[in-house]
């Protein structure tokens, strides 16, 4: 007869051979699972180190380029501006862009009569009717703003009339311009930048925040018009300001009404800066192209020297 004992003995041999298989096949996984985590570690490891080595290499590279062309750079831009004056607008960007650029223009025979640097009240929408109406008011006598309604076209057409050797006005005029946005917070203080045959509008990367659109397609438009304004501009950006929201890659995707402005989107890197130069030649020569390192870059590197 089967007692009560030898049914409880018989599910206590069941539930412990359950127990037994359960952590068993669990340690059987868990070597699995171990083995499977240690070899996508191992492969991660490897990718890691390629990746180091391939980053590593890149910017040998770079440094061998930027070292290449700080050292070619002078004789490739040897009196292609020779009597001929620039001035810089600075809209971001770095300081040793500007300073690398005025070096070679004046190796390249330039004079560089100045500096401007924008705030960013320039780029705020809260400020932007202020600075329309800035403009209108502190228009010399005889310049004309252009039709655009926009920001961007109205502070370059206000800059560009006391910038370009074309329209120059009377010291007095020039002065109440600089006076009056530097008073506004629209420009740094500082020592205005005299009339100029050319201007390089100098930029950082990709514009931030949510209004980043608007603020790329103003410094676009305010370089376009500088470039109207005289014998010619080239807006140089640092990496990213091909993007869609840099000031360069909307200049570039507008088309018809920046066509006579050139660009140049790599300026942090010494290639880039002595396309900046070799852009203002071909400017004063009437031509105008996209240059850089960007896909857009429809030119190349470089205009021909």
């Amino acid at each position: 007869m089967i007692s009560l004992r030898y049914h409880a003995v018989s599910l206590a041999a069941v539930f412990l051979a359950l127990a037994v298989g359960v952590v068993l096949g669990a340690s059987g996984l868990s070597d699995r699972l171990l083995a499977a985590v240690s070899a996508d570690r191992d492969d991660l490891s490897t990718q890691v180190t390629t990746l180091t080595t391939e980053r590593d290499a890149l910017l040998d590279e770079q440094a061998a380029a930027d070292q290449f062309a700080s050292r070619v750079g002078p004789a490739a831009v040897r009196g292609l501006l020779t009597g001929k004056s620039v001035a810089l607008v600075q809209a971001g960007g770095e300081q040793t862009d500007a300073e690398s650029v005025i070096r070679l223009v004046g190796q390249a025979g330039g004079t560089v009569t100045g500096t401007i640097t924008l705030t960013d009240a320039v780029g705020d929408p809260a400020r932007s009717d202020q600075l329309n109406a800035l403009a209108a008011e502190l228009l010399p006598a005889g310049a004309q703003l252009p039709s655009a309604s926009d920001t961007g076209s109205l502070a370059g057409g206000l800059l560009g009339s006391v910038m370009s050797t074309k329209s120059a006005p009377s010291a007095d005029q020039a002065g109440a311009v600089w006076t009056g946005l530097a008073d506004a917070g629209f420009v740094q203080p500082g020592t205005a930048p005299g009339p100029a045959d050319l201007v390089v509008v100098l930029t950082g990367g990709a514009a931030q925040g949510p209004d980043a659109g608007d603020l790329a397609a103003l410094l676009a438009r305010l370089a376009a018009q500088l470039d109207r304004a005289g014998a010619g501009a080239v807006l140089a950006g640092r990496e990213g300001s091909a993007s869609a929201t840099g000031p360069i890659g909307v200049a570039r995707a507008a088309g018809g009404s920046t066509a006579g402005l050139s660009t140049v989107d790599d300026v942090q890197t010494g290639a880039g800066r002595v396309a900046t130069v070799l852009a203002l030649k071909e400017q004063l020569d009437g031509g105008a192209g996209s240059y850089g390192s960007d896909r857009s870059a429809s030119g190349g590197s470089a205009p021909g020297a």
